[in-house]
């Protein structure tokens, strides 16, 4: 077979014959530098590269060159650290807080962040009732909710959302803000809303959270 593509090679045209020296492969799918003859030995012109699969290649390789791979921690449910944090909302901007309480649901502040695993913190919020807004957004933004059935739209602007569920007002803005699937589900529930002072996780020891106003 190497015999017939020489032989074809010195056949062709000027142009041809250069680019089948330069190891390009030509119109009817051969290349003289990619040709395998006898295993291990290459078909090749004199002055070309070798072949990367070539058995004089693979010996002078260096070895040394795996040894200075580094290794990409992963995260998995045996080896995450969660930790429970305090936030209080008195007085703190929604979407400040909203977003911060995102970051660390998903663990994204923690340098063995993974995608696909849940390595962040439970958070517990206080004083839910006491957030602040900015501009007219207290009467101007307005929460949709439906029953199913016809006619059934029901809406609330925020000060009356604070007035019966401002636990759904937190929930819903950080709700918002982390990915839409099972693992986000999962990370909302470790988001504990109450509206008063006092919560119900004291013996988790919590350690209070500075928020970034």
């Amino acid at each position: 077979m190497a015999s017939f593509i020489l032989r074809l090679a010195r056949s062709l045209p000027c142009r041809a014959s250069r680019v089948c020296r330069r190891g390009l492969p030509l119109s009817f799918g051969f290349s003289l530098s990619r040709v395998m003859v006898r295993g291990s030995d290459v078909l090749r012109w004199p002055g070309s590269a070798p072949h990367p699969l070539s058995s004089s290649t693979r010996a002078v390789a260096p070895r040394r060159a795996r040894f200075l791979r580094m290794k990409t921690h992963v995260a998995t449910p045996a080896n995450r650290q969660r930790d429970w944090v305090l936030v209080d909302a008195d007085g703190k901007t929604l979407g400040r807080l909203a977003t911060q309480i995102a970051d660390q649901l998903r663990g994204k502040r923690k340098p063995d962040y993974t995608p696909h695993c849940d390595t962040g913190d439970f958070v517990v919020v206080v004083n839910a009732e006491k957030i602040a807004v900015t501009g007219n957004k207290l009467e101007q933004k307005t929460y949709y909710r439906h029953s199913g059935y016809p006619g059934g739209l029901r809406q609330r602007t925020l000060k009356e959302q604070l007035d019966r569920r401002p636990e759904a007002v937190i929930r819903m803005a950080v709700k918002g803000m982390i990915p839409r699937n099972r693992l986000g589900r999962a990370q909302l529930t470790k988001l504990k809303v109450y509206a008063g002072p006092d919560h119900p996780h004291k013996a988790q020891q919590p350690k209070p959270l500075e928020i970034e106003t």
